[in-house]
């Protein structure tokens, strides 16, 4: 069972504004973009690494989801062809 300490430990917390993310890497993209009057040399250089991370696997997901789309749309179709005719 867990307790709120528990749960609090294992968020990272803003110092600007307060809020709560479950990863350091939400955190340094949260500042990044929310609060980049606040970062020193170091976050910024954290937040760009983050954001080129997220960047990738954004591409890499939408290049899946195409995929997924287009295996999708040509089995439609080729069961289409297949029982209607």
């Amino acid at each position: 069972m867990t307790t709120d300490t528990d749960a609090t430990r294992d968020r990272h917390t803003c110092t600007a504004c307060g809020e709560a993310y479950p990863t350091e890497r939400l955190l340094v993209l949260h500042r990044g973009a929310r609060h980049p009057d606040d970062l020193d040399a170091g976050e910024v250089e954290a937040y760009r690494e983050a954001y080129y991370e997220e960047e990738d696997e954004l591409k890499s997901f939408r290049i899946r989801a195409l995929g997924v789309l287009v295996l999708l749309y040509f089995g439609f179709l080729m069961l289409f062809i297949v029982f209607a005719s």
